[in-house]
């Protein structure tokens, strides 16, 4: 997400953090060249003239010019702006007075909303609600079958017109089902076109105006560059957006059209997309943005894919088991690394980690395959051998390295791996009485 904008931006202010004196001419080259960069993403002209008149004049008061780092003084001044272009606070859905609150999701087709409609029911279902879907595109019937078959993957019931038959009737019965249901969201999927035109428009509107949705949320493809603005424009002067959520920001996507369309719009992005799985699904909070865009990570974000990845019971089992026996075993270091596993990929993860983008890691020891190959040397261990490490010499190492598939010496360097998170943990032990498990050291060759 925002990889290439990031590289480049980072690369733009590099000049000016490490200055130890700024001058005003200094100031203005510099923010020149962040203006190439935010053009080249594809942002707006309008949004980045206005965003970088924000930052000049900030970045030329006294204040800063006096500073003891005026670099730094900078990059905060852009990061303000930045989020400030983004929104204003912590995007939030509305509830409705009486039950269901009905989220509308409108949008091209191809933008992404079936899986976007199921990823929001996943979501809030996790923070306490009872969502329904109902599938009101009926035009393709692979849509309503895809829609069933996301909501019998989430466990969310899923209410459908028939194929070709009336989608604002369709609409309207699915509030009274999840009202009769006491579902307490409603989340409706429409139809989409190749391009906005006034069938479609029309369509939409009289489906908002039968379900009184709380929330109409425009479902805008990240790919599409400027043209997701102008689409957002579009479905905004026709329904009165009240959010977007801006899908497959995990692809090639150069950035411009997430910093665009809330300046052109006003309407704030309220989710992400992130990728294919239901968790892939961020909330679009504009502090956080910012900071992922340059490179200073968002701790809360990896707080809470752990808070969803990690089985809270598995792991107090873990941690009384390891107090219990005073040691950490293998077995103990599988179980802790699934958990890991289950937060997502490692490249994104170490996108969330303060200063991590910054690091020389080389790309390999970030592939998800090493996770299977230190599985399958752990796994090709015998259950006495996982609980005392101490018993592998090298006749069973090489053994386990044949079993698994994997030479000798990734065997050997697991091990060693493996003796200092024993280390840590008996510090961690001493320290804090055993207090909280740790995560373990990613899989490196």
């Amino acid at each position: 997400m925002f990889d290439e904008l990031s590289r480049k931006l980072d690369g733009a202010l590099k000049k000016l953090r490490q200055r130890g004196v700024l001058t005003e001419p200094m100031i203005k080259e510099g923010l020149r060249e962040v203006r190439r960069v935010l053009l080249e993403a594809d942002v707006n002209f309008q949004v980045t003239r206005d965003f970088l008149a924000r930052v000049q004049e900030r970045a030329l008061g006294e204040a800063v010019l006096k500073a003891v780092s005026p670099g730094q003084q900078i990059v905060k001044i852009v990061h303000d702006e930045l989020a400030r272009l983004l929104g204003e606070g912590r995007p939030t859905l509305a509830t409705a007075a009486e039950g269901p609150t009905v989220i509308l999701l409108v949008g091209l087709q191809g933008s992404g909303k079936t899986t976007s409609a199921a990823k929001l029911a996943w979501r809030l279902g996790r923070e306490g609600t009872t969502p329904m879907l109902a599938a009101c595109d009926l035009q393709r019937p692979a849509a309503i079958e895809q829609l069933r078959t996301l909501g019998a993957q989430i466990g969310a019931p899923v209410v459908a017109g028939e194929f070709g038959g009336d989608p604002v009737a369709a609409a309207a019965a699915a509030v009274e089902k999840a009202r009769e249901g006491g579902h307490s969201v409603l989340i409706v999927d429409t139809a989409g076109r190749l391009q906005i035109d006034d069938g479609l428009m029309e369509e939409l509107g009289e489906i908002r105006d039968a379900v009184q949705p709380t929330e109409i949320l425009l479902v805008a493809d990240a790919m599409t560059g400027q043209e997701a603005v102008k689409i957002a424009q579009g479905f905004d002067e026709a329904l009165g957006i009240t959010g977007i959520v801006m899908t497959k920001m995990d692809g090639d996507a150069r950035g411009g059209a997430a910093l665009s369309i809330r300046g052109v719009t006003g309407r704030p992005i309220k989710f992400i997309g992130v990728g294919e799985g239901m968790d892939d699904l961020d909330t679009a909070d504009p502090e956080r943005l910012a900071g992922r865009i340059l490179q200073m990570g968002d701790v809360i974000g990896l707080v809470e894919r752990a808070q969803v990845a990690f089985d809270q019971g598995e792991q107090e089992k873990l941690q009384e088991q390891v107090l219990g026996r005073g040691r950490f075993t293998l077995e103990d270091f599988l179980v802790a690394m699934r958990q890991v596993q289950k937060m997502g990929p490692l490249d994104q993860l170490m996108k969330l980690i303060p200063g991590a983008a910054r690091m020389k890691i080389p790309a390999g020891n970030l592939d998800p395959k090493r996770f299977k190959h230190v599985e399958a040397i752990i796994l090709s261990m015998t259950p006495l051998e996982r609980r005392k490490p101490e018993l592998l010499d090298r006749s069973r190492r090489a053994r386990i390295a044949k079993g698994s598939g994997r030479p000798v010496s990734e065997v050997n360097r697991l091990m060693k791996q493996f003796k200092e998170m024993q280390k840590f943990m008996k510090q961690m032990k001493g320290m804090m009485g055993g207090g909280g498990m740790p995560m373990p050291p990613s899989p490196s060759h």
